[in-house]
């Protein structure tokens, strides 16, 4: 089984394009104001954001984009305007993380997370898959 697709819900889809074009990923579809995809820069999942008449309210899904070069990435993107709300961390889980929002609420979590993302040292015994 492989990831596909994360769809992402927006009030207003442009902002989204702009947003996620500066983060690096791919345009490929794109039906305003209704509908845009994107491609992540590496592997082969995609990101798509769809119209919505009202932002959600509360907790809602927070998508993580792996990133080997984090600090330097978050660097780069405040550079070119892009607001975190918290900026790079070591954290008790052992990765690396910065947060931010896309234009329509959504949490996005830039991470590290090496050999941990899937190997952790708490991982349950006899699920190693080297």
């Amino acid at each position: 089984m492989n990831l596909n697709q994360v769809t992402l819900p927006a009030v207003d889809v442009g902002p989204a394009v702009d947003f996620y074009s500066r983060l690096g990923l791919r345009l490929i579809v794109e039906d305003l104001p209704r509908y845009a995809r994107f491609e992540l820069p590496d592997g082969e999942s995609t990101l798509s954001i769809e119209r919505v008449s009202e932002a959600t309210a509360g907790h809602g899904p927070v998508v993580y984009f792996e990133c080997e070069d984090l600090d330097q990435t978050v660097h780069r993107l405040r550079a070119k305007g892009v607001e975190f709300d918290s900026l790079p961390l070591d954290q008790p889980w052992l990765w690396r993380e910065a947060r931010l929002r896309d234009p329509g609420g959504n949490t996005l979590c830039l991470y590290w997370a090496g050999r941990n993302r899937r190997y952790p040292p708490w991982r349950l015994a006899g699920e190693s898959r080297e």
